[in-house]
């Protein structure tokens, strides 16, 4: 147990690193991401918690994604391009999310014995969407987070994954500041342009 709580911090810490660089724009987030979730995997597991284990065997495929198309795409400043999604789009992944949690849900509670089948699904299926959404860049990817983070928070809490809880606490609050500062950086280089 003392050792799974060990690798609990050193997932949590990597983890907030993660996220304080992406908010920032930094390419340097990709391998603390990287560390982060290949912990959490194991972490994941061991607590039936299936739909997250699943979850971040994805993210570390997200992740190399995200590190290599951030790679590609920064500007003379070194700072990532933000774009922001039209109004068809913002709808297609919308319903994708929440039919997606749904059946995923579903299938969940009927064929294992997941805790909280329809929170983990939810947290699975609209972070899957965000991390895709982060590693194109897109601006929109903060709200779907916190939206993410104030749910994790509580499943995370109630399955006595308290660390993991506050790193999502932190997550919450990172993603909040992530969507601020995405938001004046895509502005100004919408009106240096125009």
């Amino acid at each position: 147990m003392f050792a799974l709580k060990s690798i609990e911090y050193i997932a949590v810490i990597s983890g907030m690193i993660h996220v304080f660089l992406l908010t920032r724009g930094k390419v340097a987030a990709w391998p603390f991401g990287l560390l982060s979730v290949g912990l959490y995997i194991s972490i994941f597991l061991q607590n039936k918690l299936y739909s997250d284990t699943l979850l971040h065997i994805v993210y570390v495929i997200l992740n190399i994604y995200g590190w290599w198309n951030w790679g590609r795409s920064r500007n003379n400043k070194q700072e990532v391009d933000i774009e922001r999604m039209q109004v068809s789009q913002q709808f297609f992944w919308s319903i994708l999310i929440i039919a997606g949690f749904l059946v995923w849900g579903y299938g969940v509670q009927k064929n294992t014995d997941a805790s909280f089948p329809y929170g983990d699904a939810f947290t699975t299926v609209a972070s899957l969407v965000a991390q895709y959404l982060l590693a194109k860049r897109k601006l929109e990817n903060w709200i779907i987070w916190i939206i993410v983070d104030i749910v994790a928070i509580q499943i995370y809490f109630l399955k006595g994954l308290y660390p993991t809880s506050a790193l999502y606490g932190v997550y919450l609050i990172l993603s909040i500041w992530g969507y601020i500062s995405w938001q004046k950086q895509w502005k100004k280089y919408n009106l240096s342009i125009s």
